[in-house]
């Protein structure tokens, strides 16, 4: 059998894995902040009415530039958007990917501040993009002042920042967006896909839109939606930038199959949304269990909270494991990341939590004011 070491690889991807948590086949899965709440009977009976009509015209391609979707998308996101300047493809994935075709490539640099999103450098590899890991601060927090100077210093293509971000959680102040737009020589992109979660005063990188065409928010209907197994994500830019990643996307990327169930999820909305509010429960229950229990948590504006253990990550995960319950090693030290689902799947998580720390696994305590 051939060895993939045997192959004429490229040589920056030898000796590399592809991205992915694991699937395994245990009682509670909260390992990759889907949505834990099926697609209620309703919408689920139009998305497949939907899905149908389309099925008889198969034999022809579907709309390449998705326009009724994209139409459906501006108007669920509001702020003034048109069709023009909203774009809709395979997961935000492929939307970050496009604008790295577009904005980055062989001989430019990309940026992302870190502990991030962590499939960014992989999309930037895929693409020939220089990678540029930048820091963050104090408890994976961001000020303007650290966000200014790496940017300055490094002068990347592009820019990725995460609000919330993934993995810790947190939402970005919005003068960390505007410093940077005013110090980037680039393009700057926001993935808010976890921004319906956010804690209310929160306010979406959407708002600094207006007269700032570098600027790309990117979002997906994977989590608040429940739309995980749709694959659909999408951008918020100006025009321009719309016009840009049409240049490199494939023909017909986005089949009319997916088109007409997004349209159709997009169309009941508030039945797919109205898990929201309940998920939001979980997660700040999660927060404060956690914390009573004396263990260090990140705040979080998401649907999954990071939380600290005590040594070796990788341990502790086999832990919680071994009690049923499949978390996610984010690979930070020290650190794991939990998704907030139902109130039976947190019961599940803070009891595997409490036999941990009663067989002696426990946590570090929490420094005071954290």
């Amino acid at each position: 059998m051939t060895r993939l070491e045997d192959l004429p690889i490229r040589d920056d991807l030898r000796g590399r894995s592809p991205y992915g948590a694991p699937q395994l086949d245990v009682p509670v899965r909260l390992n990759t902040n889907e949505n834990s709440y099926p697609v209620p009977e309703e919408v689920a009976e139009a998305i497949a009415k939907a899905v149908a009509a389309e099925v008889r015209d198969l034999n022809r391609y579907p709309d390449r530039d998705a326009v009724a979707l994209r139409a459906d998308l501006a108007a669920y996101l509001g702020h003034g958007l048109t069709t023009e300047g909203v774009w809709a493809a395979n997961g935000s994935n492929e939307i970050q990917q496009q604008l790295l075709q577009a904005f980055g490539g062989p001989g430019r640099t990309a940026l992302g501040f870190v502990p991030a999103y962590s499939m960014h450098p992989l999309l930037a590899l895929g693409t020939g993009t220089r990678w540029v890991p930048a820091r963050r601060g104090v408890d994976f927090g961001l000020t303007v002042e650290e966000a200014v100077a790496q940017v300055r210093e490094h002068r990347p293509d592009v820019v990725f920042l995460c609000s919330p971000n993934n993995p810790t959680g947190t939402a970005l102040d919005p003068a960390v967006i505007s410093a940077v737009l005013e110090v980037a020589p680039g393009m700057v992109v926001v993935d808010e896909a976890y921004a319906e979660f956010a804690r209310p005063g929160t306010v979406s990188a959407l708002a600094v839109l207006p007269g700032h065409p570098r600027l790309v928010v990117t979002r997906t209907m994977s989590k608040a939606f429940g739309f995980a197994g749709g694959r659909l994500g999408y951008l918020a830019a100006d025009p321009a930038v719309v016009e840009a990643v049409q240049l490199v996307r494939l023909p017909y990327h986005l089949s009319a199959l997916t088109q007409a169930a997004a349209r159709a999820a997009l169309a009941h909305r508030d039945a797919l949304l109205g898990t929201v509010a309940a998920i939001m429960q979980q997660r700040d229950r999660i927060v404060t269990e956690l914390r009573r229990r004396g263990l260090r948590v990140a705040d979080s504006d998401a649907n999954f909270v990071l939380y600290a253990v005590d040594g070796d990550q990788t341990l502790a995960w086999q832990a919680m494991l071994d009690h049923g319950v499949l978390v996610r090693d984010v690979g930070l030290p020290g650190w794991l990341r939990v998704t907030a689902g139902t109130p039976a799947e947190t019961d599940a998580f803070l009891a595997a939590i409490d036999q941990i720390q009663r067989a002696g696994l426990s946590a570090p305590p929490r420094p005071k004011g954290t």
